[in-house]
């Protein structure tokens, strides 16, 4: 049984995500596929330039104060930052290749918290070496991932992404069937159990 993970490191309820997931999916006794992608071109799609949290204060007020109270209730931390949405297309590149290796989503997670967790800019080369070095990988891995073959696989996700109706973050997918938000994380592990 299995779900894939959609996640962009942009999203802050994806950064709630990927902190419990791996825990949850044990639990459960569910593998997950942990897909980077990246919500710009998605948003584009619908003519959006950016978040519809900055595109909506009133909605971007409320996500913050929720994700306030859900990151307490989860004992994660949360500092907020003025680049919101960062710019997450270094992060995805490099961690499609992370997640070719058991320290996949370590690397992810590290990435979360410095962004979420301690207010870094993700888009900075230092703070993905950083995050690289404290989940054990290679710092290659970023010059890895800016090689032609590794950006077109990103390109291709986005497609895939577009393709299966992804149209936000986090999403979960069990075969066709979609849940997206972090509120539908255990719907979906609950479908895989039952359905797949």
């Amino acid at each position: 049984m299995q779900i894939e993970f959609w996640f962009e490191f942009a999203s802050t309820y994806s950064y709630l995500s990927a902190m419990r997931l791996p825990k949850e999916a044990a639990k459960a006794g569910v593998s997950v596929r942990w897909r980077p992608f990246l919500l710009g071109p998605i948003f584009a799609a619908q003519g959006w330039n950016t978040s519809p949290f900055r595109i909506y204060p009133a909605k971007g007020k409320y996500m913050w104060r929720d994700m306030e109270r859900r990151s307490q209730a989860l004992g994660l931390p949360l500092a907020w930052s003025d680049t919101f949405p960062q710019n997450s297309v270094l992060a995805s590149r490099v961690a499609q290749l992370a997640l070719q290796t058991d320290q996949g989503v370590a690397f992810c997670q590290a990435v979360y918290t410095a962004e979420f967790g301690q207010g870094h800019d993700i888009s900075q080369t230092p703070v993905i070496a950083d995050c690289l070095a404290q989940s054990g990988l290679p710092a290659d891995l970023i010059d890895r991932a800016l090689q032609d073959d590794n950006k077109l696989a990103l390109r291709r996700t986005n497609e895939e992404a577009a393709r299966r109706s992804i149209f936000g973050a986090p999403s979960f997918m069990v075969g066709d069937e979609l849940f997206w938000g972090d509120d539908r994380l255990d719907d979906a592990l609950e479908w895989a159990l039952k359905h797949v």
